[in-house]
């Protein structure tokens, strides 16, 4: 589960390292994300003559969390 204020770490090739969920996506009051929704992202540490710089705002999709998805069939 992913909520605002959570760091997390980046898994492509877009330049950025480390970023920090500022909103989760889908609804008003929604509160937590898992695999496959979108949130809004700051980026906090990125490497050099990446696309991405420090402080930038960006879409992120979330690919991959320690809690193990929990799929009705099974």
């Amino acid at each position: 589960m992913i909520q605002m204020q959570t760091n997390l770490d980046v898994a492509d090739n877009s330049g950025a390292r480390r970023v920090m969920c500022i909103k989760v996506l889908g609804g008003s009051k929604r509160k937590y994300a898992s695999v496959g929704d979108i949130i809004v992202v700051s980026i906090k540490e990125a490497i050099p003559r990446g696309r991405v710089k420090k402080g930038d705002v960006m879409k992120a999709v979330v690919v991959r969390t320690a809690k193990d998805i929990r799929r009705p069939d099974g």
